[in-house]
């Protein structure tokens, strides 16, 4: 039997958009509210799912979100039962996701060196 290789990227897709809803509706602490879950990555057995999110506040302020999102991964893969036409759903593990402030510091790095650039050129 063929295994369809493609599965897992749109079981994560599903799952990423289905956490967006939920999240709001389902927790009542604010501060997970604030949360952007920005990509879901699904194991080839479809059995765990580690959930990628960000907070505008930066990673300063992960640490309370993410040990309200531990509390709360029963209870969001239960809503997620509910909502998803799946055998098995996977058991969710949330992490901060620092890709963004490392784009955002290495975007910085870049016009810096830019700037420097021309500014050596114009003497």
């Amino acid at each position: 039997m063929r295994k369809d290789g493609n599965r897992p990227l749109r079981v994560a897709e599903l799952i990423k958009r289905e956490l967006a809803v939920l999240i709001p509706r389902e927790l009542d602490d604010p501060r997970a509210h604030r949360a952007t879950i920005t990509s879901v990555d699904v194991s080839p057995d479809l059995k765990s799912a580690r959930v990628y999110f960000t907070l505008l506040a930066g990673e300063a302020a992960a640490e309370p979100v993410l040990a309200v999102f531990k509390k709360a991964a029963g209870h969001l893969r239960h809503a997620l039962a509910g909502r998803v036409a799946l055998r098995v759903i996977p058991e969710l593990r949330f992490h901060f996701d620092t890709s963004i402030e490392r784009g955002d510091r290495l975007t910085r790095l870049i016009n810096r060196a830019i700037d420097e650039d021309r500014a050596g050129k114009e003497k």
